[in-house]
């Protein structure tokens, strides 16, 4: 099973890496679970915001494969559950599907990165810190893997 965590962002806090890692290590050993952080642009005002977001999605684009599933996660995508995530996990490991989940930057997403994706997730309506989103999807992925798994650690 491959999936990429693709986000923007880097020289996280410690706090985001310590949580990466301690999901990242409780996979098993046919999990390739792979973060490729993607350097923010500068913003220094409503122009660069936009050519920021350009650049971002480019750059996005570049480390992705169209045949790869992209998903972008957005707060205004699909609701998913843990469930529902369990169960694209099973589909896609069966199917040997190489999946990228797509985090951007403080503003988001460019409308063309999301356009080239095959679909949109949201996490939650709420507005959440992509650096906290990192966490909460490897350990989103490691809980769908335990419900498929029949760990005890989704109860």
């Amino acid at each position: 099973m491959k999936i990429d965590i693709v986000a923007v962002g880097s020289k996280m806090p410690g706090w985001v890496t310590d949580g990466w890692e301690t999901y990242a290590k409780r996979f098993p050993p046919d999990w390739r679970i792979k973060l490729i952080e993607i350097p923010a642009s500068k913003r220094l005002n409503s122009a660069s915001v936009d050519r920021a977001l350009q650049e971002e999605g480019n750059r996005i684009l570049d480390k992705t494969r169209s045949s790869q599933r992209r998903i972008a996660l957005d707060r205004l995508g699909k609701p998913q559950t843990s469930l529902s995530l369990a169960k694209h996990l099973d589909r896609w490991q069966m199917i040997g599907e190489h999946t990228s989940l797509i985090i951007g930057g403080p503003e988001g997403l460019s409308q063309h990165c999301l356009d080239q994706c095959h679909e949109t997730w949201s996490l939650s309506t709420l507005t959440l810190p992509h650096p906290l989103v990192r966490v909460m999807v490897i350990e989103q992925l490691f809980r769908g893997w335990s419900i498929n798994a029949k760990h005890p650690y989704h109860r």
